[in-house]
């Protein structure tokens, strides 16, 4: 299926975000600081305007309260302020304060004095704000305080962390390979929650970057008339110590708090900080892919049924069935997982294929969706989706896995960048609700998607394989294909359509895999027809 949705090229370049990057920009040109070292002080000023405006709504409040209370003003009490979920700001630790402060005047030092003050007074972003802004000039950190001053006020939780998402966007396309490391675009982040559904409970990203799955989790709490931080208890691991910080500091623009473990020796690979084992009702991640020189020896005592790694250990040097495992084994018995994963995941041979077998077996496996090339900001290779389900084994579709072939839907935002539209991201959730049974939700789409899923599935829309979309496939026709989790093996190409490469490439592989199954049969039938022969011979 073909739905390539019109670009918004022209619309995004007035909008605020673009101006405003378009400002930072200009202040890393003039500053002659490399990427990292600008993004997270601009980051942090971003941070500290959206901080203030919550902080200012939250004052007025509690200024109305304490005209008419008896017991006078809370004003000026951190715990009024933390009890909503707002951080308090002392007055030195103002963006207002800080962008009428005089051009001679040591800017760079009062901004970290400010940095150090929110953190003095909010002790979950103890050692996360930036405290490097000595390295700009005071008249370019005036000039940049001014800029994002420019942010109004008035805009809403939403719109203050779409800004900053943004950044973290553009930031991760202009560090390269190192930025992709913390950001998975939003597109990507908003399908797999809308598949998941994290209404309620425990959420876990062993791999959690700068926390975007969490941010996109929240989101689809609050679309759904809810309140994140009373319904989400978020948990993740980070690696690197920086992007851990800049995880807590998503977080806190969101409103939100979460157990962040980062830097030090943590790694999800041999550690267990959360005793996450059937401990969470969701899973999100985007690990690294095809990651080797794991030291297989440590994580020994962690095989087994009820533990870390279930099914056993990859015998090749690629830890991709270790992330699978891990998303898997985190999971309560009603538990989801959605995460992206390298397509030769789903083709692996050899130890790859027994491990991917028992998983299937174990009747986890809910949807595969493959995703075209282009829709990350530094890697161009296509991926593909991959959601567990542990609650599916009571249901009717346990015999079933549903495949989507979804490389071609998408909207061409530049000429090396594709994201999804929220129609499209719409479309292909209702897709895996249709399939589960379960009515469409348009919270995500609207109007746009329930014309495509009529126009797909008919007036009343109802699941159906559709070829060049999806299939649900059974265990049996699973087994058929060597246990392939690739979606293009049982989805097709609809008539009329070009087979692609891709799709050329794993009708080879299939039929190349028949062919070698057929030739061993041949010698075995040709050994038992000779050694009869014999037999009569010598009889």
């Amino acid at each position: 299926m073909h739905w390539t949705a019109p670009s918004e090229k022209n619309a995004a370049a007035t909008s605020l975000e673009k101006r405003l990057w378009d400002a930072a920009d200009q202040f890393r040109a003039n500053s002659g600081l490399k990427a990292q070292e600008y993004s997270g002080p601009i980051l942090g000023l971003i941070f500290l305007r959206f901080a203030e405006v919550r902080f200012a709504a939250q004052r007025a409040r509690l200024e109305a309260a304490g005209a008419s209370a008896r017991r006078g003003s809370r004003v000026d009490q951190p715990a009024a302020y933390h009890a909503d979920n707002v951080l308090y700001l002392a007055p030195e630790a103002r963006f207002d304060f800080l962008l009428t402060l005089p051009e001679a005047a040591d800017i760079g030092g009062k901004v970290n004095a400010a940095m150090r003050e929110v953190e003095k007074h909010n002790p979950q972003l103890a050692g996360v704000l930036p405290k490097t802004f000595n390295l700009f000039t005071g008249t370019l950190l005036k000039e940049l305080l001014k800029k994002i001053s420019e942010i109004p006020a008035t805009l809403d939780f939403d719109a203050f962390g779409r800004i900053y998402e943004y950044f973290l966007g553009e930031f991760a396309m202009s560090e390269g390979q190192g930025g992709g490391e913390f950001y998975t675009p939003s597109s990507i982040v908003q399908l797999l929650a809308q598949v998941i559904e994290p209404f309620h409970g425990r959420i876990l990203d062993p791999a959690c970057g700068s926390g975007g799955m969490f941010v996109q989790s929240a989101r689809f709490v609050a679309e759904h008339r809810k309140n994140p931080a009373a319904e989400l208890a978020i948990c993740g691991v980070e690696k690197t110590d920086e992007t851990g910080r800049l995880a807590r500091l998503n977080l806190a623009v969101h409103g939100l708090e979460g157990d962040i473990r980062h830097g030090g020796n943590v790694n999800s690979y041999y550690d267990d900080p959360h005793a996450a084992t059937g401990a969470f009702d969701f899973v999100l991640a985007n690990p690294p892919f095809n990651v080797n020189a794991v030291d297989k020896e440590r994580l020994k005592d962690m095989v087994g049924a009820g533990r870390r790694f279930p099914f056993g250990l990859p015998k090749t040097d690629n830890a991709n069935y270790l992330w699978i495992q891990l998303f898997y084994s985190a999971l309560n018995a009603r538990g989801r997982a959605g995460f992206v994963m390298a397509n030769s995941a789903s083709d692996a041979r050899s130890s790859e294929q027994e491990l991917r077998q028992k998983l299937i077996e174990a009747r986890a496996v809910d949807v595969v969706v493959a995703v075209g090339p282009n829709m990350f900001y530094t890697v161009t290779l296509p991926c593909t989706l991959w959601f567990l389900d542990r609650g599916k084994a009571k249901t009717n579709r346990v015999d079933t896995v549903l495949f989507i072939d979804a490389r071609h839907i998408y909207r061409q935002v530049d000429r090396a960048h594709r994201d999804w539209t929220p129609a499209q991201i719409g479309f292909i959730a209702n897709l895996v609700r249709l399939y589960r049974g379960e009515a469409p939700d348009l919270t995500v789409g609207g109007e746009e998607t329930a014309a495509k899923l009529k126009e797909v599935f008919g007036k009343k829309p109802a699941y159906a394989d559709i070829r060049g979309l999806c299939k649900a496939a059974t265990l049996a026709e699973i087994e058929a294909q060597g246990w392939s989790l690739n979606p293009g093996r049982y989805v097709g190409v609809a008539p009329g359509e070009e087979v692609s490469d891709e799709d050329f490439k794993a009708q080879l592989q299939a039929l190349n895999e028949e062919l070698e199954t057929l030739n061993a049969q041949a010698r075995t039938l040709e050994q038992t027809i000779a050694a009869n022969v014999a037999g009569i011979l010598e009889g």
